[in-house]
């Protein structure tokens, strides 16, 4: 049986950190520091947005913010684009395309498409935190096509179908 052992340490932020974790290329042309996970168990790094003027958001407008980064991610991973409980709870912003992809072989840099679903102008600043970015495996598949698919106790029952209690 073969036993995984893990080194921790603190870093300067005094967050608890795996010597471990995978390494990710980064290109950082922003004005910020890098990405970095708040605390020792969150699963996304803060992404801020790189910006020569403010934007300002209207009520129901979407627009495509620039973040100054460019990943290299290896192969069999992805980076998605979430957006932030506390703009969608407190100003109604949200990413648009939730969550949003970034492909390993994609070298452009990582922007973030956000829209202000509320009924108030937003304003967004150079350096604010704008959404999440969470780096997860993904795996390619191959289709075998068939012409009937096993049954399951759910079948053809879904948007619903287990109510709402």
């Amino acid at each position: 049986m073969a036993i995984n052992i893990f080194i921790l340490f603190l870093s300067r932020n005094n967050h608890v950190k795996n010597e471990y974790m995978k390494t990710c290329k980064i290109v950082n042309l922003s004005k910020h520091p890098l990405p970095e996970y708040a605390t020792s168990l969150s699963a996304g790094m803060d992404l801020r947005a790189n910006l020569e003027e403010e934007i300002e958001l209207m009520p129901m407008a979407r627009a495509i913010v620039p973040t100054g980064l460019f990943i290299e991610l290896s192969a069999g991973f992805e980076a998605q684009i979430r957006p932030r409980s506390g703009l969608a709870a407190k100003f109604g912003v949200t990413v648009l395309n939730t969550p949003g992809t970034i492909d390993a072989d994609y070298r452009g840099e990582v922007k973030v498409i956000l829209i202000n679903l509320s009924d108030k102008s937003f304003v967004i600043k150079d350096g604010e935190r704008i959404a999440q970015m969470v780096i997860a495996t993904c795996e390619q598949i191959r289709w075998e096509s068939v012409e009937q698919l096993s049954d399951t106790e759910r079948g053809e029952g879904g948007f619903g179908h287990s109510g709402v209690k």
